[in-house]
């Protein structure tokens, strides 16, 4: 068996039909029909770069890289918030608990 990472970061293990086991070969990720890369809109994304009266170009490789930036910023932020609204043997998270994070 080998371990295989799947679209969404975790881990899937396989068989393997024998033959080379010392390196398991990466699945390209499989896309579902309408699957978007994307969590944000990027024409908003674009929108508020080009806002920045600092930037003159902005292409679409950096556009995206900006979104999905801005994803994991906002999830890392929701986890954190969520760890300490549990914390406080709450489900709901309040604004204090955007305000304790380290």
């Amino acid at each position: 068996m080998a371990a295989v990472a799947t679209g969404n970061g975790a881990f899937q293990e396989e068989e393997g039909t024998g033959g080379d086991a010392a390196a398991p070969q990466p699945h390209a990720p499989t896309s579902a029909p309408g699957a978007r890369l994307s969590r944000l809109p990027l024409a908003r994304v674009k929108a508020l770069v080009k806002a920045d009266p600092d930037v003159t170009l902005a292409g679409q490789e950096a556009i995206f890289i900006l979104a999905r930036a801005a994803e994991l910023f906002v999830e890392t932020i929701a986890k954190d918030a969520y760890c300490c609204a549990q914390q406080g043997k709450r489900k709901t998270l309040q604004r204090r608990d955007l305000g304790t994070l380290d």
